[in-house]
């Protein structure tokens, strides 16, 4: 065996030894880490109404959750219910005398509208506590007042202050409403389904990108772009299909849903075929990592942006899965509404994408070139010495003194 393959080999067993498994410790903690540190982070969330008690509800909730929130102020529940529809708040909370009324939209993330009516119960909790233990202060003082005497307010005291508490936490309750401005659809009532067919959109767009790259009947550009274009048409109507069809998952805004599924497919589709282009087989590596281990796990479709750590959500919503699964939800359920950034996000790959694989072809042409006569000199330059009756060669290779030879009986004749 030579050296140089005992060496190759001694390199393959460091990259399976080393190599991959770092990649794939990286892969699992670029999926579980943002999935592990799931929290609110500057939610918009409404507080409806200036009231003392809804300043009381803003002060405990930053005071418990301290940059959980960003609270929006509203004049009425008409207000924040059109700030929801508007994709302005996630929800918002209604506070009156003795009830509590939490606005929220499980269509905008079934783990945030959850997490409002928790917080909501917390504050009416809190409320009725508050307003329990302020009866019983009332209480003692009305007994102090008609006892007369210290001590006899004393004895009081000790034995009606439990009495009292328990007869306002029995008198006293503050209720909580929760109402879903805009619902998630019937048929898919924890939205399991929506967050579920992201991955496969990305795992999809990947597959259409490397198999129009690599197809040997698409010579041209122009119809390796027409057929990225006809496919991820043709599949977003095969995913609205099953997610509508047969799953419910999708019930409104049919054509605008199909549409924006299609872009989201070329976005990462055309990305994949441009950068495979470019790079050729490294660039299928290279665009599966950043899509699937990035754009995936930072994409925030199974929980929310917001409830991801402060950096990640960004990245998230900069790549097509990210900016993908925000924009099918405002489109499918919002109208659209807040839409406009993730649609420009999709736009600008799905153009990248297309004009690599327009011009991708002419970047690799010329280096192909360059390579092929950087070779081919090299060949030339190896082959002439040994090619026998080449004048040059036999110039180049003849010692001095046949060279001044020659001058001497040039310069006679």
């Amino acid at each position: 065996m030579s050296p140089l393959s005992g060496r190759s080999a001694w390199r393959e067993v460091a990259i399976a030894a080393v190599a991959l498994p770092i990649v794939i410790t990286l892969a699992v903690m670029a999926f579980a880490w943002p999935a592990g540190r799931i929290a609110p982070r500057d939610v918009p969330v409404g507080i409806v109404g200036t009231g003392p008690a809804s300043q009381n509800a803003v002060e405990g909730l930053a005071h418990a959750r301290p940059g959980a929130f960003d609270f929006h102020l509203y004049p009425d529940q008409r207000a924040a219910r059109a700030a929801i529809k508007n994709r302005d708040v996630y929800g918002a909370f209604a506070i009156s005398g003795n009830s509590i009324t939490v606005l929220s939209a499980s269509a905008a993330s079934p783990s945030v509208a959850q997490l409002l009516t928790q917080v909501g119960q917390q504050l009416a909790d809190k409320a009725t506590q508050q307003i329990a233990q302020q009866k019983a202060i009332e209480q003692k003082a009305d007994q102090q007042k008609a006892a007369g005497t210290h001590s006899s307010a004393k004895a009081h005291k000790q034995a009606a202050a439990p009495q009292g508490a328990a007869g306002a936490d029995s008198s006293v309750k503050i209720l909580v409403k929760a109402v879903d401005v805009v619902p998630v659809a019937t048929d898919d009532p924890r939205g399991v389904v929506f967050s579920s067919s992201v991955f496969p959109l990305t795992i999809c767009g990947i597959m259409i990108g490397a198999f129009v790259t690599m197809a040997r009947g698409l010579a041209r550009p122009r119809h390796r772009v027409l057929t990225l274009l006809v496919s991820c048409a043709v599949a977003a109507l095969g995913i609205y299909v099953v997610a509508q069809g047969f799953l419910g998952a999708l019930p409104h805004n049919h054509v605008a849903t199909w549409a924006i599924l299609s872009l989201d497919l070329l976005s990462i589709s055309a990305t994949a075929a441009g950068v495979i282009r470019l790079l050729g087989p490294a660039g299928l590596g290279l665009s599966a990592g950043l899509m699937v281990f990035v754009g995936n796990a930072f994409s925030g479709a199974t929980s929310a942006p917001d409830m991801l750590p402060k950096g990640v959500n960004d990245i998230g919503q900069w790549l097509p899965p990210g900016a993908g699964a925000s924009l099918l939800r405002d489109t499918a359920y919002f109208d659209g509404n807040s839409g406009g950034g993730h649609l420009a996000v999709l736009i600008l790959w799905s153009v990248i994408g297309i004009t690599a694989v327009m011009f991708g072809h002419w970047v690799m042409r010329e280096s192909r070139g360059a390579r092929n006569a950087k070779t081919g000199a090299t060949a030339s330059a190896e082959l002439l010495p040994a090619l026998p009756g080449s004048g040059v060669t036999s110039l180049d290779r003849r010692p001095a003194h046949a060279h001044a030879h020659a001058r001497r009986n040039d310069g006679d004749s």
